[in-house]
């Protein structure tokens, strides 16, 4: 398990990487992006996720499904990071100098909840879900730090 400092010092790094507030098209055109979007999830979403479960029940296949719920957890997570930023900065975290944002496309929420409890920036409902998070999963929150880290890494080297 990494330690507290070594943590801290690829936070700098992984903020910077992973904080990207560029926005390169227009506000109308963003607009129309997310509803064609929306409107396709909400759409064809339940039918390739029932889809996918008969198959590989027909197939055989169901140690498969794990994988595939996991997948599916992690992009649900992803998207409520997107969706409910400004919500969870205003319940989860107190705000200074030391505080990492929800928002970014590339994390999860549990990733941001457990660099805040590293700089003591959540607030006592975002404590209260970081316990909740690590009862149901031991250290679940910092080890979605290090699965953060790993995968900014191999990007970098792949740079």
């Amino acid at each position: 398990m990494p330690t507290y400092n070594s943590i801290l010092l690829l936070r700098n790094y992984t903020k910077k990487y992973f904080m990207k507030n560029d926005s390169p098209i227009g506000f109308f055109k963003s607009v129309t992006l997310f509803l064609i979007a929306f409107t396709l999830l909400v759409t064809t979403a339940p039918f390739g996720f029932l889809y996918t479960v008969l198959r590989q029940i027909m197939l055989r296949q169901i140690k498969s499904l794990n994988i595939f719920f996991v997948q599916v957890a992690l992009a649900l997570d992803v998207a409520g990071n997107v969706m409910m930023q400004h919500l969870l900065n205003d319940i989860l975290l107190v705000r200074n100098h030391n505080t990492y944002y929800f928002g970014n496309a590339k994390e999860t929420i549990s990733s941001v909840i457990g660099k805040n409890s590293l700089t003591n920036t959540l607030s006592f409902l975002g404590i209260c879900l970081n316990d909740f998070l690590n009862f149901l999963d031991k250290n679940h929150s910092l080890n979605s730090i290090i699965y953060d880290i790993r995968a900014w890494q191999k990007q970098r080297e792949a740079q």
